[in-house]
């Protein structure tokens, strides 16, 4: 069962966590971090991507950029303040967009559950990822981003949050993309109640942050090694994570955009869709309006690519839409065998639409475009259950939490 911990939080005073919260380090590059981060010397993105503050050309991974986190931490804790709370608590985080809300438990979650399973995971992770927040852990002695977790809903932990979000929050502010932000404390009172409750929740699931989670085990691993008196209570024994019910999540479609027909003309690529086992027809829509069925734009317009095989007799990783895609146009028809490392496609996440899509065909960026039906929860759960590995760049999950409002120092 889920061991879940309460931790005293590190936070910003409320009337700073707008300056200070940012999106996650990982979903922008380097420039877009440092025009986010301009005019705002509390902009949490001085800890997360520290290297916009030196060269343009400086090497991500030097010692100068984990020494410049470590620094830049210090300063947010001196100047913002940044304060970690009086005891170990549960905290509550809500997010509200285009009037959806979204609301999880902030908590410590232990590593034993990450290595042993009780956590589930779907992606693969790259060691150069892991390696880099392995460093900027072990650097700053800190979690400064949560891992993004959920769970098949639990009614217990459901009259706990909102019984907490009745209080007063820590922290309410509109982000500059329109999206709420708001926290609470969960009451001393509840604290042993939320930790029962999730105490029977079977089963944890990795919805984004998989390299976070990783690198907290790896933390753990050599923090343990050093200390002659480890005890598995240590904080670096758990990692920040926002815990939301399965039910209030949404996953964008994660689109696929491809530079070219590998020597094929338009009219040849269409000829060798026509061969795979998907029916080809012009779409009414750019959107699919199903699983099963993908969207190509091409030469101007959009077709329809429904598969016409059984996907019951799939497994659960082949039943994927993008999956399909990948095993039976990207890798026979493009030459893609490996979308990690190919140059030639691009992933374009849902948040953009399939505008974005569109324009870079039509300024010939790219010579096709795959509009994809969104993965589904039950989708993702099934093949963590499974311990099967998700294609790449398979979930989007939107909105992103942002960095910067709940650390948890080791």
């Amino acid at each position: 069962m889920a061991d879940i911990r309460p931790f005293a939080a590190v936070m910003p005073p409320r009337d700073k966590a707008q300056k200070v919260a940012e999106p996650p380090y990982d979903v922008m590059n380097a420039d877009e971090a440092r025009r986010l981060a301009e005019g705002n010397p509390l902009s949490f993105l001085r800890v997360a991507r520290a290297e916009i503050e030196l060269a343009a050309d400086i090497d991500p991974y030097s010692d100068e950029v984990y020494e410049r986190a470590l620094r830049n931490y210090r300063r947010l804790c001196r100047e913002a303040p940044l304060t970690p709370d009086a005891r170990p608590r549960y905290y509550v985080y809500s997010l509200l967009m285009n009037s959806r809300r979204q609301t999880g438990v902030v908590a410590a979650a232990a590593v034993d559950d990450y290595d042993s399973g009780v956590i589930r995971k779907h992606e693969k992770t790259r060691k150069d990822k892991e390696d880099d927040r392995t460093r900027h852990i072990t650097t700053l002695r800190s979690q400064t981003g949560p891992v993004f977790l959920t769970y098949r809903d639990a009614a217990p932990v459901d009259t706990i949050v909102a019984r907490t979000m009745g209080d007063e929050p820590v922290f309410d502010f509109v982000a500059r993309d329109g999206i709420q932000h708001s926290g609470w404390r969960v009451a001393d009172r509840d604290t042993d109640l939320l930790r029962r409750a999730f105490a029977e929740v079977p089963r944890l699931y990795i919805a984004d942050g998989h390299h976070r989670a990783a690198s907290a085990s790896r933390t753990r691993a050599a923090l343990s090694k050093r200390n002659a008196a480890h005890s598995g209570r240590e904080e670096y024994n758990a990692f920040l994570g926002v815990i939301f019910p399965a039910s209030q999540l949404r996953i964008l479609p994660y689109n696929r955009v491809v530079v070219d027909l590998q020597e094929r003309s338009p009219e040849a690529f269409r000829e060798a869709l026509a061969q795979t086992p998907f029916r080809l027809a012009p779409a009414a829509s750019p959107v699919p309006p199903q699983g099963g069925t993908l969207h190509a734009y091409l030469e101007g317009r959009w077709w329809s690519l429904t598969y016409t095989g059984d996907r019951s007799r799939l497994s659960p990783v082949d039943q994927l839409d993008v999956s399909l895609l990948q095993n039976h146009i990207l890798a026979p028809l493009l030459g893609i065998e490996d979308p990690r490392t190919s140059k030639r496609i691009d992933f374009v996440g849902g948040i953009r639409g399939t505008t974005e899509l569109e324009k870079r065909v039509d300024a010939g960026k790219a010579a096709v475009a795959f509009s994809m039906f969104p993965t589904t929860l039950d989708q993702l759960m099934a093949i963590s259950d499974a311990d099967q590995i998700m294609p790449p760049k398979s979930t989007w999950f939107e909105p992103k939490l942002r960095d910067g409002l709940f650390i948890h120092d080791l």
